[in-house]
C-alpha cells in the first residue's frame, strides 16, 4: 500500500480551414488574468508530411491599432494565458459564415475535426476569410513545442505553433474562450506551458476503473492543457491488464489489450502520453497469489505481504516478461518502475531480518554490499531493459539509498511524493546530486480513497493558493536556492489512489479531482501566484467546463 504516495515571416508547414456552421453565444464582455516534453502527436492513419501554405497570411494583430482601440483584458481560461497584447475592436466570435482553415491531408486535420465537433461546426478547406479559424504549423515558432500564438485580426483567428501541440493549445483557449465569453477579442495571445510534464497519476490497480471513466478523465486534462496519465496497473490488489505471458496473475476485472490501445490512441489524438507503471520489487501482490514461491519471507519463515525475493531469479524473470510485453501498448518515452516501500528495507536491521538477502548481496556485489545495494541492482537491472526498449525510466524517490556500494542508474527520473518513509531523503539532496525530479508532493496531490493514514482529500483551494513546483516536500520550497526551474523540477501530477477501494464510486472520484485537477493546471502552466481569487477561479471552472 502506498501509504504517506523575428523575425522574420516563417514557413507554413500546414494550414486548414475549419467551416463553423452554427452560431453560439454572444459576445460578453471580457475579462481575464494575468513559461517541455510536449510531444507531437502520431498519426493514427497516416504519416505526418510537410506542405507550404498558399493561404495568404493575415495582417499582423500587433501592427498600429486604429485610433480608436485601447487595450482590453485577454479571455479568461484554465490555465490562464500567460501573455497578451488584446484590445478593443471587432474581435472573433463564431458566425454563421465562419469556416476553420486546414490541409485535410496534414498534420493539423485531426485538431481541426475535433474543434469543429466541439462547436458544432462543419470542416472545409480552402484560404481563410473573415470569420474564419485558422491552423498552422510555422517551422520558425518559438517557445517550444507546446508554444502557440493566436491571433484575432479583421474578424478572423490564426492559431500557429512549432508542432501540433501547440496549435492543439491554441484551440483549447479558443474553445474556453468560446464556453465562458462567446468569442475573443483583437489582439494576440502567446502562450506556453513552464513545465513540461503536467498531468493525473491514477491507481487503475487497486480499483477497476471504466475504458469510459478514463477516456472521460483524457478529455478533460486534454482542455486544461495537461499531457500525462500514469496508469500504475499493478498492485497487491489486483492486476488490471490482459496478459498473454502470464494470465494466471491478471485480476477478473481489466482493461483488455484493445481497450488498453483505444485509450493510448485517444491520448495520443489529445496531445497526451500515458505512462505504464508496473511497481516492484514491492507491490506485488497480484503476481505473488499465483506464484507464492517469489515470496519473500523473515528470517522466522514469515511472508512479507506484496514484495518479492529478489535473491531469487526467477522473480526477476516474471517481472521482465512482463516489461517486455507490454512495451508496445505504450508507445510513450516513460516507464514507471516503481521501487518503493520494498518492505525488507523498512526493517530496522535489514541484513539481520533478511539473512538470505544479506548474502546475496555480499555474494553478487561484495563483501560490503547490504540489502539495499541488492533492491538498487534490481532497480538498475528493470532500467537497462527498458532504456533497451527505448524508455526513459522512472521510480518513486523511496527507492533511491544514500551510502550504497550500488549507485542508482542516473538516467532515472525521480518522481517525489513522501518524506515519511523510514529513510527517505529531502529533496535538496536530489536537486543538489543532479537529479531530474517530477512532483507529487503528498501534502497536497495525494487523493488517497478512504484518507487512510492521516491523509486528507486534497482540496483545490490548497494547491491553488500554496501549492507550486517548488514545494516538492511539505509546505514550503526547496531551500538554499538550489535549482528547481524546469530543466530540473520537469513537473508534477495529482494522484489518485485507490487504498480503500470501495470508499468511493469512479463517479465521486470524478467529482472529487475536479477542482485539485484544475488548481495543478494552472500551478503547472504558469507556477506564479495566480491574478484571480479562488472564488472567482471556481467560478471561471463552472463556465469553462
Amino acid at each position: 500500500m502506498r501509504v504517506p504516495r523575428m523575425s522574420r515571416p516563417t514557413p507554413i508547414r500546414a494550414a486548414a480551414v475549419v467551416t463553423v456552421a452554427a452560431i453560439v453565444a454572444p459576445l460578453m464582455t471580457l475579462a481575464g488574468c494575468g513559461d517541455g516534453d510536449g510531444r507531437s502527436k502520431p498519426s493514427p492513419s497516416r504519416p505526418r508530411t510537410t506542405a507550404p501554405s498558399s493561404a495568404p497570411r493575415s495582417p499582423s494583430p500587433s501592427a498600429t491599432p486604429s485610433p480608436t482601440s485601447h487595450p482590453v483584458p485577454p479571455p479568461r481560461t484554465i490555465p490562464a494565458v500567460r501573455t497578451a497584447d488584446t484590445r478593443s475592436g471587432p474581435g472573433w466570435r463564431p458566425g454563421g459564415g465562419s469556416r476553420v482553415v486546414a490541409d485535410p491531408e496534414g498534420p493539423l486535420a485531426d485538431e481541426a475535426r475535433l474543434l469543429a465537433g466541439e462547436l458544432r461546426l462543419s470542416t472545409g478547406d480552402g484560404p481563410p476569410r473573415r470569420g474564419d479559424v485558422e491552423l498552422a504549423v510555422a517551422s520558425g515558432h518559438t517557445g517550444g513545442p507546446e508554444a502557440y500564438t493566436l491571433a484575432v485580426h479583421d474578424g478572423r483567428v490564426r492559431i500557429t505553433g512549432a508542432a501540433d501541440a501547440g496549435v492543439f493549445y491554441g484551440t483549447r483557449t479558443l474553445l474556453q474562450a468560446v464556453r465562458s465569453t462567446g468569442g475573443l477579442p483583437d489582439g494576440e495571445i502567446r502562450d506556453r506551458p513552464e513545465r513540461p510534464q503536467r498531468g493525473l497519476h491514477l491507481d487503475i490497480a487497486r480499483k477497476y476503473f471504466t475504458p469510459a471513466w478514463i477516456e472521460a478523465r483524457l478529455r478533460e486534462m486534454a482542455d486544461l492543457k495537461l499531457n500525462q496519465l500514469a496508469l500504475h496497473f499493478s498492485d497487491d490488489q489486483g492486476f488490471r491488464i490482459q496478459s498473454d505471458t502470464h494470465p494466471e496473475i491478471v485480476s477478473e476485472r481489466h482493461l483488455t489489450k484493445d481497450q488498453v490501445r483505444r485509450i493510448v490512441r485517444l491520448a495520443g489524438a489529445l496531445h497526451i502520453t500515458v505512462i505504464p507503471e508496473l511497481d516492484s520489487p514491492g507491490h506485488l501482490g497480484a503476481v505473488l497469489r499465483a506464484h507464492p514461491d517469489l515470496q519473500l519471507r523473515r528470517a522466522s519463515g514469515t511472508p512479507v505481504t506484496g514484495s518479492v525475493d529478489i535473491a531469487n531469479p526467477a522473480a526477476a524473470r516474471i517481472v521482465d516478461d512482463l516489461l517486455r510485453e507490454f512495451t508496445p501498448l505504450f508507445p510513450g518515452p516513460y516507464w514507471h518502475l516503481g521501487g518503493d516501500e520494498y518492505l525488507a528495507l523498512t526493517a530496522r536491521d535489514p541484513e539481520a531480518s533478511y539473512p538470505r538477502l544479506a548474502a546475496a548481496a555480499r555474494r553478487d556485489l561484495g563483501g560490503r554490499a547490504r540489502v539495499q545495494d541488492l533492491a538498487t541492482d534490481w532497480l538498475n537491472d528493470r532500467a537497462r531493459l527498458v532504456r533497451g526498449l527505448g524508455k526513459t525510466p522512472k521510480a518513486w524517490n523511496d527507492g533511491f539509498f544514500p551510502g550504497g556500494v550500488v549507485a542508482p542508474d542516473r538516467a532515472f527520473q525521480v518522481e517525489y511524493w513522501t518524506g515519511r518513509e523510514i529513510g527517505a531523503r529531502p529533496p535538496a539532496q536530489y536537486l543538489a546530486e543532479g537529479w531530474k525530479m517530477v512532483n507529487l508532493n503528498d501534502e497536497y496531490l495525494y487523493y488517497v480513497l478512504g484518507e487512510p493514514n492521516q491523509f486528507r482529500y486534497p482540496t483545490g483551494e490548497r494547491i491553488y493558493e500554496e501549492w507550486s513546483p517548488e514545494v516538492l516536500r511539505g509546505t514550503r520550497p526547496v531551500p538554499g536556492g538550489l535549482p528547481t526551474g524546469p530543466d530540473r523540477v520537469l513537473g508534477g501530477r495529482l494522484a489518485v489512489w485507490c487504498d480503500r477501494a470501495n470508499a468511493q464510486t469512479q463517479e465521486q472520484v470524478a467529482a472529487g479531482i475536479r477542482l485539485p485537477l484544475r488548481a495543478v493546471a494552472q500551478r503547472l502552466w504558469d507556477p506564479r501566484k495566480p491574478a484571480l481569487s479562488w472564488q472567482d477561479f471556481t467560478v471561471l471552472a463552472g463556465r469553462v467546463d
